[in-house]
């Protein structure tokens, strides 16, 4: 016989969330270990001393808490997913049939707040799992973003050219002037200009072997400002920085 499930609750007589959550469930374990008592002291500044009663802080930020956990972004989803589960409103000390802060509530009262009580509320957090022994203070995680740099792959062209076609570009015979034409004041004459000389981009195997050897001997104008020895090893690790360079970074190595 094919069985049909009616959907039929009856009220819920002599039963309470404590019996409900598990005594090993997570959000008993923050009630035991984190004290929010000093939220009253730290946003007293905030209230009025009359008018109509607020929501209690420690709720507050007890949702702010739950927010981080479970890894909402938004405060509306957060009442929805609030009202869904039991430990949530144990832990927040709301019963079963007690209706819950509205989410506009929650925006303006982290408006009212403000930056600086959120930073010393986290501070007065991470104080006390330090205490608790909840942070093993013993791993860093660091979160990053990747870019593509200034100097990437594409930009690298052998050092020796540039190093040549910068000696050009600044060369002091055709930069510096004459005393005698500094003195008379008197505008000098167009020196015609060579043509630029393009950068070479790639090398030949002798060159770039002759370059290698050369640069051996180099080293020392990289180690006396206090950088790693890098010297050519007995594996063949050579220093790149000393035969490439950017042209988009020529600082970085």
């Amino acid at each position: 016989m094919l069985g049909t499930k009616r959907r039929s609750f009856a009220p819920l007589i002599q039963i309470s969330l404590e019996e409900l959550v598990p005594h090993d469930h997570f959000y008993r374990h923050i009630e035991k270990s984190l004290d929010l008592t000093f939220v009253r002291e730290l946003v007293q500044q905030t209230y009025a001393v009359v008018g109509r009663p607020s929501i209690d802080p420690i709720v507050f930020f007890k949702l702010q808490l739950v927010m981080f956990f479970e890894d909402i972004r938004s405060e509306r989803l957060l009442m929805r997913h609030a009202a869904d589960r039991l430990s949530i409103l144990w832990y927040l000390g709301y019963d079963l049939g007690e209706p819950l802060p509205d989410h506009s509530s929650l925006t303006k009262i982290r408006a009212r707040y403000g930056v600086e009580v959120f930073r010393r509320f986290f501070e007065a957090i991470v104080e006390q799992c330090q205490k608790a022994g909840l942070i093993w203070g013993k791993e860093i995680y660091i979160d990053a973003t990747k870019v593509r740099a200034n100097a990437s792959t594409d930009s690298l062209t052998p050092r020796f050219a540039v190093e040549a076609h910068l000696a050009q570009l600044f060369s002091t015979e055709s930069a510096e002037l004459t005393s005698e034409e500094l003195s008379s004041g008197e505008p000098t004459e167009q020196k015609e200009q060579p043509a630029p000389q393009l950068v070479p981009v790639s090398l030949s195997q002798e060159v770039d072997e002759d370059l290698r050897q050369h640069n051996e001997a180099r080293h020392d104008w990289i180690e006396h400002l206090g950088a790693q020895d890098r010297h050519v090893t007995s594996r063949g690790y050579h220093r790149m920085a000393d035969l490439r360079v950017s042209t988009t970074d020529p600082d970085a190595t």
